[in-house]
């Protein structure tokens, strides 16, 4: 398929998603991946069940609650039309997707900084004739979100899907999103929250990730303890109700409210975390703590801690520190499942369905009140052993009387509240039970492991509680990758002066040496090198250097580098000056 205007001639391929149809340019200058599938029909099916509950405030100076029916009115009324802001648009198709999909959102604002963006964006919105409902922007979107905040347009949503981190759009998000709105955040930077970047984290996010078997969870909760980290410094604090986290990024769904009280308990929600470097046991230390001090006031008080000594009580190794990262519930249980039963319901208006009741139903099955988790493949690992059947290791914490979950970010993890030594000692039951033949060196966190007496005797047997009726109903929980490349794109290419499209080769060259500075140097001050040897081809006019014949002296005035040779190659005179 061709288009043709004041644009040039370009080809575009047509993409049905939803009830949305969308042209996206073959050439790559706007950004789409279809991967992203999932992302957006979860933010559909979390929004349209947003909008049925949410009670929109008004704002006159300050936040003012909705009056709620008086004796004798009806309380059923239609949803409240939301206003939503998706502040990085690129194809728009997303935009799209909420106006014709959720019957309430009236008034859709679909920005992009790029004018090309936005060129296709407005293509793609009279294409699919919601002109009525959507209205592209072009706009920095921090810029366009302040300056809402500035003007008191505030959003009833406010969706950030950036290419990579969405730190840097934080601060301009919290303060533009209404009262008791949502905030939709995407996050495909995963290597710096999972810990191979720790100090990229704590710059991009206020907290240092580290390297562990939980550093999907990890970066959920980093997430969420920077969102609240900028929403308290307008007196605003956040309440989770979806986060997930997906292939190669997290997506998380918050709540905003404003109440300075609430926010001096944010400090409450946050924990360090210490992961011992031999056994990959893991404790939380508290930021704060709640104390009741009588007649329903309370006082916020420093955490106390460590909650370690110097060395594991396991292992005998030492300890990484982390965080601080959100301990809190990260999901309000009766909006997922909400969500859940409305995808059921309409199964055929989502193309990943089955992926969201799956994924959906195991977040609902997770213990709330446990922050992170272990992996069976880790702890086998650690004390070199065969791995116990998921159930049956499951089974056996559950028949010591703790609580025990599985999690959506990892086939072989587990949420219990049983502390990290009966963990241990239940794997030293598993040994004892099934000798390793695989013998280990001598002072090793095996070792140690091994060595130390197990107090409790574990039984495996698998018992039927330990099987989640999303493992027993066979629900899509954890999906293979579909496709080869299953994972996120380039970026949108760049254009050129000339509108056309950036290549690999102009990219090389744009980029040579952009951080080296090279002062400019008159080079026909300096005799040519090859020309005084006879072997020079080019001409005095191409040659960046001067054919002086060799029996005349040459300039060496002014501007010439401190002891440059006459002949001295560009690059070595670089080098000179670079040093004085």
């Amino acid at each position: 398929m061709e288009a043709k205007g004041d644009q040039e001639t370009n080809t575009f391929s047509e993409v049905s998603e939803g009830q949305a149809k969308i042209l996206f340019p073959d050439a790559g200058d706007v950004f789409y991946n279809p991967v992203q599938e999932f992302n957006r029909d979860v933010s559909v099916a979390v929004i349209k069940a947003f909008g049925e509950i949410y009670e929109p405030y008004s704002y006159h100076g300050r936040w003012v609650k909705p009056k709620k029916p008086e004796d004798g009115e009806s309380s059923a009324s239609s949803p409240p039309p939301l206003r939503i802001l998706e502040a990085l648009s690129a194809t728009g198709l997303r935009s799209v997707r909420y106006a014709k999909e959720i019957p309430n959102a009236t008034d859709v604002i679909a920005n992009d900084m790029s004018k090309k963006a936005v060129e296709h964006i407005q293509t793609n919105i009279e294409r699919n004739n919601c002109a009525d409902r959507v209205t592209a922007n072009c706009a920095d979107a921090c810029h366009y979100m302040h300056s809402s905040v500035q003007e008191k347009r505030f959003f009833d949503v406010v969706d950030l899907d950036p290419y990579g981190s969405a730190a840097m759009f934080l601060d301009g998000a919290v303060q533009c999103v209404s009262e008791g709105g949502l905030l939709c955040v995407t996050c495909t930077d995963l290597a710096v929250l999972c810990g191979a970047h720790g100090e990229a984290s704590y710059g991009k996010y206020g907290s240092v990730a580290i390297r562990s078997a939980f550093c999907q969870e990890q970066a959920l909760r980093i997430l969420l303890s920077s969102i609240s980290s900028h929403a308290g410094r307008y007196h605003r604090y956040i309440v989770p109700v979806v986060c997930i986290q997906v292939d190669f990024y997290v997506r998380v769904f918050v709540r905003v409210y404003t109440s300075q009280g609430k926010v001096k308990h944010a400090t409450a929600n946050l924990a360090n975390v210490y992961q011992c470097t031999g056994c990959s046991s893991f404790h939380l230390q508290p930021c704060a703590r709640i104390v009741e001090k009588g007649g329903g006031n309370v006082k916020i008080l420093p955490g106390l801690g460590p909650p370690v000594s110097p060395q594991c009580d396991e292992c005998s190794s030492k300890f990484h520190v982390g965080g601080p990262i959100w301990t809190p519930a990260m999901y309000d249980k009766a909006l997922v499942v909400r969500v859940v039963d409305d995808v059921a319901a309409r199964r055929e208006a989502f193309g990943t369905a089955d992926r969201i009741i799956g994924m959906l139903t195991v977040i609902t099955e997770e213990l709330p009140d446990v922050a992170l988790y272990y992996c069976a493949r880790k702890l086998s690992n650690v004390f070199s052993c065969p791995s116990p059947k998921h159930l049956a290791f499951v089974s056996a914490l559950m028949r010591l009387g703790h609580r025990v979950s599985f999690v959506h970010s990892s086939p072989s993890g587990f949420k219990t509240d049983a502390p990290a030594s009966v963990v241990m000692d239940v794997m030293r039951s598993w040994i004892a039970q099934n000798p390793p033949g695989k013998a280990v060196t001598t002072d090793s966190p095996t070792a140690r492991l091994r060595a130390r007496q197990a107090k409790v005797e574990a039984c495996f047997d698998i018992l039927s509680e330990a099987n989640p009726p999303s493992r027993s109903g066979s629900l899509l929980r954890h999906q293979v990758n579909p496709e080869p490349g299953w994972g996120p794109k380039c970026r949108a290419k760049k254009r050129k002066a000339d509108n056309s499209i950036e290549t690999q080769e102009d990219k090389r060259k744009r980029l040579q040496n952009k951080r080296r500075k090279i002062p400019p140097v008159d080079l026909k001050k300096y005799a040519c090198k090859s020309f005084k040897q006879g072997k020079c081809p080019l001409s005095e006019e191409e040659c960046r250097y001067s054919h002086i014949p060799a029996d005349e002296p040459v300039d060496t005035t002014a501007d010439t580098p401190v002891d440059a040779p006459a002949d001295a190659p560009a690059a070595e005179i670089a080098m000179k000056v670079d040093e004085e």
